[in-house]
């Protein structure tokens, strides 16, 4: 932690829930808010990862001394979302400090070849349960505590093929402006952090070898962006970063710029 911090900016001893906290970005968001001393409430969608969850959790008690808890279903309904703040609550009486959301769903296809179900299932995914985890969390989330969303850096982008993606990914950068001028007054910042493409599952499933050349071509080092590139940009915001409420963070290498 810096010299320069604000003791509500200090996480230790906080809680955080984090929405898909079990792999990926969101499970290296968890380890490093472990390492600063933050409880987590860490929620997983699929029942397949159970094991590896509760694995994750185990590790994590035992490495930093703070309480995990794992929670697993889906995110599809307002019910849904209301369900798991009230986990939370149930598993940490004191409250939720850190709300962060990380669930998304990317699709590459052109506007005149995707479907009704295609453009439903990408709407509720990255545009509904973003929104009602912004409205949970606005509930839920104690004074002086801080929302991230995680969204993309193609909100910036200029291209073919992703206007599903984007176009259902760019309403939670408004929600959370909204959330951040609503919130003001009990101290909670609001922001969204923005990254490039990631050299994660997650993209390779909708990608060609060339495209992935292509995408490395467009940021510094020629690569990918790298879980560890943004994991410390969500723990600033979360930590000393406090300051900063209402924005979206670019955080892609050069892939993008806004």
């Amino acid at each position: 932690m810096s010299l320069f911090y604000n003791k509500e900016d200090d996480v230790k001893g906080k809680t955080a829930l984090i929405t898909g906290g079990t792999k990926n970005l969101g499970g290296e968001t968890a380890k490093e808010l472990a390492r600063f001393g933050t409880n987590l409430f860490l929620h997983y969608h699929s029942s397949s990862d159970k094991e590896k969850s509760e694995k994750l959790a185990k590790e994590i008690e035992s490495q930093h001394s703070v309480k995990v808890e794992v929670y697993q279903g889906a995110l599809d309904s307002a019910e849904d979302l209301e369900q798991l703040f009230a986990a939370a609550k149930k598993a940490f009486p004191s409250g939720i400090d850190i709300a962060i959301n990380n669930v998304g769903m990317v699709l590459k296809k052109e506007l005149t070849s995707v479907t009704e179900k295609e453009w439903e299932k990408m709407d509720s995914i990255n545009n509904k349960t973003a929104f009602f985890f912004l409205r949970e969390a606005g509930k839920h989330v104690k004074d002086n505590g801080k929302i991230v969303s995680l969204v993309t850096s193609l909100l910036a982008a200029y291209t073919p093929a992703y206007g599903v993606y984007q176009g259902t990914k760019a309403p939670v950068e408004y929600y959370s402006k909204t959330a951040s001028k609503e919130l003001q007054s009990r101290g909670i910042s609001v922001n969204c952090v923005a990254p490039g493409p990631m050299d994660t599952p997650f993209l390779y499933g909708q990608e060609t070898d060339e495209s992935v050349a292509f995408f490395k071509t467009c940021g510094l080092h020629n690569r990918l962006t790298k879980l560890e590139d943004i994991v410390p940009i969500v723990r600033f915001l979360v930590t000393e970063g406090g300051w900063i409420t209402g924005q979206t963070i670019y955080c892609s290498g050069g892939f993008t710029a806004h």
